[in-house]
């Protein structure tokens, strides 16, 4: 499986609820798309009624599609680390289950090599109050959530859980991030 696409270069990455994920993602330059969904586990095409129980093991996770000649691994690698907490297992915030796991899903060896590399530098620095306990595992599959997942805070910013949880962490990004979001 390759992560070039015509120019472009896809990520997997897992770090709580794909909606805040998708919400995060979606706004840096450089991104072409962004896909809320599952991925490795042991249902094929799992629904995410089924993956809500904690028995699939799959991860809620967002594909995102991106260009690297405006963005790189690497910088999509500096958001992931700070816009969730990758020293809590199986939980951000509420979101409690192995479906929240924190998660590089990788394509090739290039994207393992970054994320171990940043991981390990992370982690010696202090950087977080504790170990980090992302995994870094090769991508089995990706399946993407049903419809009324995609673009979820953008459809739904008044909705509670968009208000609690996601609008908060919207803020804080953009305020960390701001030269890299798009016009």
């Amino acid at each position: 499986m390759s992560s070039n696409f015509g120019g472009t270069e896809t990520a997997v990455l897992g770090a709580g609820c794909f909606w805040c994920v998708e919400a995060v993602f979606a706004e840096l330059k450089g991104v072409v798309s962004v896909t809320p969904g599952f991925c490795n586990g042991s249902t094929k095409n799992p629904s995410y009624k089924e993956v809500c129980t904690g028995k699939t093991g799959h991860n809620e996770v967002a594909r995102i599609v991106f260009d690297p000649a405006v963005i790189t691994f690497d910088e999509l690698l500096e958001v992931f680390w700070q816009t969730h907490d990758p020293t809590t297992l199986n939980r951000q915030g509420n979101d409690i289950g192995d479906q929240y796991r924190s998660g590089v899903y990788f394509i090739d060896n290039v994207q393992r090599e970054r994320a171990e590399h940043w991981r390990d530098v992370l982690d010696k620095s202090g950087a977080f109050h504790g170990p980090i306990v992302t995994e870094i595992v090769p991508l089995d599959h990706f399946y993407p959530a049903e419809d009324y997942h995609r673009n979820y805070f953008a459809m739904n910013p008044d909705q509670g859980y968009c208000q609690m949880v996601i609008r908060p962490k919207i803020d804080k990004f953009r305020k960390a991030f701001g030269t890299k979001l798009k016009p």
